[in-house]
């Protein structure tokens, strides 16, 4: 599965019951991974760059997004996403200055989490509240 293989990239030995907990009752919907591609070169992507950090910021800021970065070959950006209705995250994803500049497209990957670290379950509260 993709998101094990992110989640336990780096981890040894086999996830263990007591390390992981199922999370079916935690979402009620599903989650996404958002992937930003380049349609542009990347110096035009450059001058674009301040907007779209700011846009990034403001989904922190509102609770959408729980992770981002670069990304290594498949994409240029990853984005895990809390979870959401799929209509509200296409609009979301619509108002990026790179989408809009035409300067970059995105790719959604959309799953049901079934399991979720010990360490994430503050993250299941907040979903299930």
């Amino acid at each position: 599965m993709l998101l094990d293989g992110i989640l336990t990239k780096g981890v040894s030995g086999a996830t263990r019951q007591a390390d992981a907990v199922w999370a079916g009752a935690f979402y009620p919907a599903n989650m996404y991974i958002a992937l930003l591609t380049y349609t542009a070169p990347e110096t035009e992507v450059d001058y674009a760059l301040p907007d779209h950090s700011d846009w990034v910021r403001k989904q922190f800021t509102k609770g959408l997004f729980l992770v981002c970065g670069k990304g290594n070959g498949v994409a240029d950006h990853v984005i895990l996403v809390r979870p959401v209705l799929r209509g509200k995250l296409d609009a979301v994803l619509a108002s990026d200055p790179f989408v809009v500049q035409r300067l970059a497209r995105y790719d959604v990957i959309e799953f049901t989490a079934t399991r979720t670290a010990q360490e994430l379950l503050a993250i299941n509260e907040a979903i299930a509240s």
